[in-house]
């Protein structure tokens, strides 16, 4: 595995962030909590996950293997590294089951055996708790922060891949550009409700 260090401003904490840039399955993690909290919160969550599991990084195969009860609690503990940490301890276990099964616990063969961004995107969207969206952005991220990038890898993460967009994780390089994204963010979700059909009262 590549020991190639990457500077990521996403969790706004330098050692949370440090670990976002040098480990992989930590920026993969990061990417699968957020959701339904706020992007820091998310992705300072491997640097305390790690922590809790007195490791300096994270290791598909221990995750995978940890009493699920016990691993429960490593996320339940306060501060909680998710509004639903039952839920996402168990859905980061899968990831890591899978990664154990499929890419024998190596998380940078997802992207490594890759043919193009397509096949990419493709592997990103077949692991457990990644949809669509959720793998785009992380190829995006992977393309803009982590210096990882197949052939056509922009087209394939749509407009996250934009280059000079401020649209997702993939674009945060500091506390100005997290800003600029949670704007786009609180944006696209007013035009989404104003654009649904409303209900008609009785």
């Amino acid at each position: 595995m590549s020991d190639t260090r990457h500077t990521l401003r996403i969790a706004q904490n330098p050692e949370a962030d440090e670990l976002l840039g040098r480990s992989p399955l930590a920026a993969l993690v990061g990417m699968l909590l957020d959701q339904q909290i706020p992007m820091e919160w998310a992705f300072t969550g491997p640097y305390t996950l790690a922590a809790r599991m007195g490791a300096d990084d994270l290791d598909a195969r221990e995750i995978a293997a940890y009493e699920p009860e016990a691993f429960t609690d490593l996320f339940a503990r306060k501060p909680a590294l998710h509004r639903y940490p039952s839920s996402m301890a168990r859905r980061v276990q899968q990831l890591c089951q899978y990664l154990v099964d499929t890419y024998d616990g190596d998380v940078t063969a997802v992207w490594e055996g890759a043919s193009d961004g397509r096949d990419a995107l493709r592997r990103l969207n077949e692991l457990p708790g990644f949809g669509k969206q959720k793998a785009q952005i992380f190829l995006a991220l992977l393309g803009k922060r982590l210096g990882v990038r197949p052939a056509g890898w922009r087209e394939a993460a749509g407009h996250y891949g934009d280059e000079g967009s401020h649209r997702s994780a993939a674009d945060i390089t500091g506390p100005e550009s997290l800003a600029q994204v949670r704007a786009f963010k609180q944006e696209a979700k007013r035009a989404a409700k104003a654009a649904a059909p409303k209900k008609e009262t009785p």
